[in-house]
């Protein structure tokens, strides 16, 4: 029989767990996971993206704003930089302009990259960036389009323009770029067809046969100069490739994009703003 005297204060049962909920009529959008890619509609994309490729800004500094709550869609503030809209119909604003009032005036500058400086706006550990060369000198906020290794130089391009900037760097548009390699080893017609491709990088990617030709054949120091033309632009492709040739690189310069060459009166760390002729040389 049950103890009529035991005190019921002690038993505790836990009350089921609140539903989460935002308050009716918030002007705030959230979501908990990202939204799932088959069911986003047609001609929808990022809103990040969206703002990147509207030349408001860069895709990084496009989801600081976002997070920070600077953005709305259709009147109401968005603060996950995941969630797509359709950019023909939503009404974007940022701090309360629409997007076309905030958007800088386009701008693109070819800079000749020296070696040395990397192709990055900071570097965590100090080192001398593009971004650096620029300082002081340009008001808008350039990126660079697409890279160069730290330990090559060369033609650059820097931008505020995303679309071009997409159309230049994403690998569907194969944007044809050419090098003059300086490379020091015993030369033979073999290698020339080693270089020439297929290469199987450390990754284990195969790069597709690439235009390789000798611009001036070595001599008695042993040291090629030659011409590549790639399309793909993988990481350190053509000091892979050289090395499956047994070569050495003592020199790497990228001296046009598209039919955008480099000037040759230009120094490394120069630069020059491109104009509407230019900008059509490079096909976008």
């Amino acid at each position: 029989m049950a103890d009529r005297n035991f005190n019921n204060k002690h038993l505790r049962v836990s009350a089921p767990p609140r539903e989460t909920s935002f308050p009716r009529g918030s002007d705030h959008l959230r979501a908990s996971a990202p939204p799932r890619e088959a069911h986003s509609p047609r001609g929808s994309e990022r809103i990040q993206s969206i703002l990147s490729h509207a030349g408001v800004t860069s895709r990084r500094h496009a989801a600081e704003l976002i997070e920070a709550g600077r953005v709305s869609v259709d009147g109401k503030v968005v603060t996950e930089p995941y969630l797509k809209f359709d950019p023909a119909t939503a009404k974007i604003c940022v701090d309360g302009r629409p997007i076309d009032a905030v958007r800088e005036q386009t701008r693109t500058i070819m800079l000749y990259k020296p070696v040395g400086v990397l192709s990055t706006l900071s570097d965590p550990f100090g080192g001398e960036t593009v971004a650096d060369l620029l300082r002081g000198k340009i008001q808008e906020r350039l990126v660079p389009v697409g890279r160069l290794d730290k330990d090559s130089e060369g033609l650059l391009l820097m931008s505020n323009d995303g679309d071009l900037t997409l159309k230049l760097t994403h690998p569907r548009f194969e944007h044809e770029k050419t090098y003059i390699v300086r490379a020091a080893g015993r030369w033979n017609d073999e290698k020339l067809r080693i270089l020439q491709g297929p290469v199987t990088m450390p990754d284990g990617y195969v790069t597709r046969p690439v235009p390789v030709e000798v611009v001036r054949p070595a001599g008695s120091d042993n040291v090629t100069v030659l011409c590549f033309k790639l399309r793909e632009g993988r990481k350190r492709q053509i000091r892979y490739m050289c090395s499956a040739a047994h070569l050495v690189v003592l020199s790497l310069k990228r001296v046009a994009v598209g039919e955008l060459r480099l000037p040759k009166e230009m120094k490394p760390g120069e630069w020059r703003d491109l104009g509407p002729d230019q900008l059509r040389m490079l096909g976008v």
